[in-house]
């Protein structure tokens, strides 16, 4: 997308982004209280289970560990604005994940009702975009 100024919308889709999975690591961790879906890591670890029955009990554990660690860093330079390509294709990439594995394990229903399928496709567009305002890429490219 070139031409036009996308800066408020850029900005709102990588903070819109990132909020979003911040939400689901806090609740994993019982920050959002009677509000959690999980409300604690075993919790989570069980959902995870679930979603990837397919793999042995240890690959399950480090997919949870794995998810957890990049549902932080994808957001963190989302916000921060350094390697947004990376970042939103990550994040796409990540939230697809998501999405073929709830839709095989708990139907098409969940992903549906928890807008995995629009934040990966968000994640995507975003990553099509060839400027970020108000971001750490932007300082360096200027700095070049």
């Amino acid at each position: 997308m070139t031409g036009k100024d996308f800066t408020f919308q850029q900005l709102f889709l990588r903070l819109a982004i990132s909020v979003t999975m911040l939400s689901a690591v806090a609740d994993r961790f019982g920050f959002w209280g009677d509000n959690s879906a999980w409300g604690n890591w075993e919790n989570f670890e069980k959902y995870t289970r679930q979603l990837t029955f397919f793999l042995p009990e240890t690959l399950s554990t480090f997919s949870a560990y794995g998810a957890t660690f990049l549902e932080i860093l994808f957001p963190l330079m989302l916000i921060l604005g350094f390697k947004i390509k990376i970042a939103a294709y990550g994040t796409g990439f990540l939230l697809l994940a998501f999405a073929l594995s709830m839709s095989i394990a708990l139907g098409i229903k969940a992903p549906l009702d928890y807008s995995v399928w629009v934040g990966s496709a968000a994640a995507f567009l975003l990553a099509t975009l060839d400027k970020f305002p108000l971001s750490i890429d932007e300082l360096l490219s200027k700095n070049n």
